[in-house]
């Protein structure tokens, strides 16, 4: 699916007001949870980049519309330590994503050596997914450096499945596009 530009930034931050609501309920009811099993594993992406996983979140939930969202930005002014600082700090984000409409499941991937940031999600519907990227696109651009924020949605395809065996994006998305989001291999 094409990326799309931003909500407009009241819509945005509305939208990030009901979903911290939303998250409430959910961590109220214990349905977010933080597994471990991918938490280490090193993403491969096409264009020669990596990201390991430093955390998962997962919601009890299960998508009838699987579709796979994969957002990159880069840190405007963070270097060094100051990397592992915006990991522990984005335990803090957690509720800016869980209760929107349609979140299953994010790995949270560190830094690449360009210096960018991804998330791979599983999302219930792929419209669903574009609107979070569009109102998180919103959030993002207040400390990431400007036309570095990018998203892509795959529609058909769960996150366990790409984990199993990255060659399933041929079948899902024909090669040619952009390369920075197309995981390739996973240790």
């Amino acid at each position: 699916m094409a990326e799309q530009d931003p909500l407009p930034r009241a819509t945005a931050f509305a939208r990030v007001g009901r979903c911290v609501a939303a998250t409430v309920v959910l961590l109220a009811r214990r349905q977010v949870h933080l597994p471990h099993e991918n938490v280490g594993r090193r993403l491969t992406f096409a264009d020669g980049s990596h990201g390991r996983v430093y955390r998962e979140t997962v919601v009890e939930r299960s998508a009838a519309d699987p579709c796979i969202l994969v957002v990159t930005f880069r840190l405007r002014g963070v270097h060094g330590w100051g990397h592992t600082a915006f990991r522990w700090e984005s335990w803090l984000n957690t509720p800016l994503f869980v209760g929107f409409d349609g979140f299953v499941s994010k790995l949270w991937l560190a830094h690449d050596e360009s210096g960018a940031y991804r998330g791979l999600y599983e999302w219930d519907g792929p419209e669903r997914a574009v609107a979070y990227a569009r109102a998180l696109w919103r959030v993002l651009e207040l400390v990431s450096v400007k036309g570095s924020i990018h998203y892509h949605v795959v529609p058909g395809l769960r996150r366990d499945e790409l984990l199993a065996d990255p060659d399933a994006l041929a079948a899902a998305e024909p090669p040619g596009q952009d390369a920075w989001w197309r995981p390739a291999g996973i240790t």
